[in-house]
């Protein structure tokens, strides 16, 4: 498609978007690009620019009424690569106003050279306004917009009513009911707040208050308008009395002490004394404290804190509404300061001895020891994990003898919880001719032994060959009969039974799990492909589109971005897939405190002769589905596990790994139901219905049918030098 072309077809479709908001009511006056007869009362302008982190500039503050938007996006506001942003505002998000769906898309190219207004009306709260294009996540902000001034000085006209039985004396028989109304002829009223005595605090009202207390009582009220004027205060006098009775029967008293012991019952820091009365009669009606022998008696209406450090005694009365009162009682106990915590982390260190070569590597094996101390609350557990893999309990020194770069990370938590930040040693080991390297058929450091997907619960340990078990049963090798599996499983179970790996229990149950597997079957698991096994042969069957690059790494992984940033993907273009299970293990490598941010794509069209082909990392992001790859707790709402635009996963579902540890990625898909698993959890679930859009809505989405392919290509994401993502056994299995 020309240049033209594509402009043409950009104002076609932002003609269309502003077509269909005006029609549908959801622009306030006119469609983007268009002035409205009527001016607006403000005007608030948005630009950006070559930056995909930032709008160039953007206001933070509006009031209330109509408004004029302007979004540009050109080259005068900085803008020399033609790159599309969008001005979004949120109406997904209960904690934001959702009255203003504004979604305006501008590029230089476009029919209005990239600058673009809409008429609409704020009302107070706060706007969350975003770009919606991926990779675009961190351009955001919020506007808050406060009430318009207006012309209404005048107050609420407030009043009150009270009703209730009254006695010769005028006084409320047993209660009185308070009713208060306001009145405003301007802005109208916004509330009406009430406080009981002179000292009272102020409390919104939304109902007649009923007062039953015995005695003299004052009601204090005013009323605020929606302009902000607040009426002078006003006070309603009245008495209630109890009704006739022969009740001679003071009330029942007790009063608990509650609050955090030390060994000695006194109470750490603070204790709360809880009083309670009950009155069969006429009822109680008031309840008094005082604290310490001489201390004045006060209304009790909460707990009663005490903080300050020593012995006290609190006592407690109350009277019911016939004026008995019971005798005074009184509660004794100590406060005193808590120990000092302890919020120190352990101090740990970590050597690696061995004899080395003239190079420094360590010949045949290195032994890496770790120490930890604690001053205070003492060390309780110290952990490693070789590798990038998960950590496990450090009980003795670590002996790493397989050939190859290696890095231990270790910590130690004490017994207060506080953990120490992780520490890494790195270190080679270099053939020595004495031990070789360990012949593992496949490279498997999960947690547990799982067959298939039946988790047995058992550790999967290092056997004697420096294999972990999972690697020897080789659950996703293709395998032509289950019968040929079981045996094979038993064969393994057989002798790590005789060397003491496992014991009796743990053989039956790794056993069971391969029947209950049904690997083998026919119908059941086909065995899984690689498609990238680390090597350079591997890795040449992979193309590279847009932006960005992925480096060949010399323990078998890739990284993005970390010889050249940009959007951009790798994808495999040998064949489609329909239904699938995907696994793969990747790593956050980000330098400093970032964070990787990439994604999968998956079922997407040949990115070459494309309507998208100027931009054929675009394919992916338009047709296909981005499950998404993103551990940070700021930026893009998308997190790890997000299936992108339009499922979120929120960070607590995504079950966030410490930075530089490899994460094992499971993504199935089965018609239009996606599965994705993080190191063995199910973290998101997502049916890829028909009506599905991008959530917020794109300008440039192209529609439900897009949305609906049965099978496509693979692909990874690269974003720049910052989000930078390693990955590493990649295999595919068709189901």
């Amino acid at each position: 498609m020309t240049s033209v072309r594509r402009r043409r077809a950009r104002h076609l479709w932002t003609a269309l978007l502003a077509s269909v908001l005006l029609l549908l009511g959801l622009t306030s006056t006119a469609a983007y690009g268009r002035a409205d007869d009527t001016k607006a009362a403000q005007v608030l302008t948005w630009t950006a620019g070559d930056d995909i982190t930032k709008y160039v500039s953007a206001p933070l503050t509006a009031v209330a009424g109509a408004t004029t938007i302007v979004f540009e996006n050109s080259a005068a506001t900085g803008n020399t690569t033609g790159m599309p942003h969008t001005l979004t505002f949120d109406v997904s998000d209960p904690e934001y106003n959702n009255d203003v769906p504004l979604n305006i898309l501008a590029n230089p190219f476009d029919a209005e050279g990239g600058k673009h207004t809409a008429e609409v009306v704020l009302t107070p709260g706060r706007y969350r306004f975003h770009c919606t294009i991926p990779g675009h996540g961190s351009m955001q902000g919020i506007l808050v917009v406060s009430e318009g001034t207006g012309e209404d000085t005048t107050a609420p006209d407030a009043s009150a009513k009270v009703e209730g039985q009254k006695n010769a004396d005028g006084a409320y028989v047993g209660s009185a009911s308070v009713t208060l109304s306001a009145t405003d002829e301007g802005s109208g009223v916004d509330r009406i707040e009430y406080a009981l005595g002179a000292d009272g605090a102020w409390q919104p009202y939304t109902a007649p208050l009923v007062v039953d207390q015995v005695g003299e009582h004052a009601v204090r009220y005013r009323a605020t308008d929606k302009a902000g004027n607040t009426s002078a205060e006003k006070t309603e006098r009245f008495t209630v009395v109890a009704p006739p009775t022969d009740d001679t029967t003071p009330p029942e008293t007790s009063a608990t002490v509650s609050g955090e012991k030390d060994d000695q019952g006194r109470y750490l820091d603070m204790a709360t004394v809880t009083v309670t009365a009950s009155d069969t009669g006429s009822g109680v009606n008031t309840i008094e404290y005082a604290i310490g022998d001489t201390g004045a008696w006060q209304a009790y209406t909460a707990p009663v804190m005490v903080h300050a450090v020593g012995t006290h005694k609190v006592r407690y009365r109350a009277t019911d509404k016939a004026g008995n009162q019971a005798a005074e009682k009184s509660v004794e106990f100590t406060v005193v300061t808590p120990p000092v915590q302890d919020k120190t982390p352990p101090e740990t260190s970590a050597t690696v001895t061995g004899d080395k070569n003239s190079a420094g590597a360590y010949i045949s094996s290195a032994k890496v020891t770790v120490t930890a101390t604690d001053a205070g609350s003492g060390v309780d557990k110290v952990e490693y994990s070789l590798d990038g893999g998960p950590y496990l309990a450090y009980t003795a020194p670590v002996l790493v003898d397989r050939v190859g770069a290696h890095s231990v990370a270790y910590r130690a938590t004490d017994k207060a919880g506080n953990t120490s930040t992780a520490k890494t040693v790195t270190f080679t080991v270099a053939s020595g001719g004495g031990v070789p390297a360990p012949n593992c058929a496949e490279f498997d450091e999960r947690l547990t032994v799982i067959v298939g997907t039946v988790d047995t619960g058992i550790p999967n340990r290092v056997t004697n060959n420096r294999c972990r078990i999972n690697e020897l049963i080789e659950d996703e090798k293709e395998w032509t009969s289950q019968a040929l599996f079981l045996k094979h499983v038993k064969t393994v179970t057989d002798k790590l039974l005789k060397e003491g790996v496992i014991d009796q229990r743990e053989y039956n149950k790794i056993n069971k799990a391969a029947k209950q597997s049904g690997i083998g079957k026919p119908g059941q698991q086909t065995g899984y492909r690689t498609i990238f096994d680390g090597t350079a042969g591997s890795l040449a069957k992979w193309e590279h589109v847009g932006g960005g690059s992925f480096a060949l790494n010399g323990d078998g992984s890739m990284t993005s971005g970390t010889t050249k940033g940009g959007l951009g993907m790798l994808w495999f273009p040998e064949r489609t897939y329909g239904d699938f299970s995907l696994k793969l293990q990747w790593r956050d490598d980000a330098p400093g405190s970032g964070n990787a941010n990439s994604g999968v794509f998956v079922r997407f069209p040949q990115v070459h002769d494309h309507p998208e082909e100027s931009r054929p990392e675009w394919v992916a992001i338009k047709y296909g589905h981005e499950v998404q790859v993103f551990d940070s707790p700021t930026g893009d709402m998308y997190k790890t596990g997000s299936i992108y635009g339009f499922d979120r996963v929120g960070l607590a579902g995504a079950g966030v790994t410490q930075k530089g540890t490899w994460n094992d990625y499971e993504i199935r898909v089965v018609d239009q139901h996606y599965q994705i698993f993080r190191n063995g959890v199910l973290i998101n679930e997502f049916d890829n219905t028909g009506g599905q859009v991008f959530e917020p809505p794109r300008s440039d989405d192209p529609g439900t049918d897009g949305r609906r392919f049965a099978s496509g290509y693979l692909g990874l994401q690269v974003h720049s030098t910052t989000d930078v993502v390693s990955y590493r056994d990649i295999r595919i299995q068709e189901l």
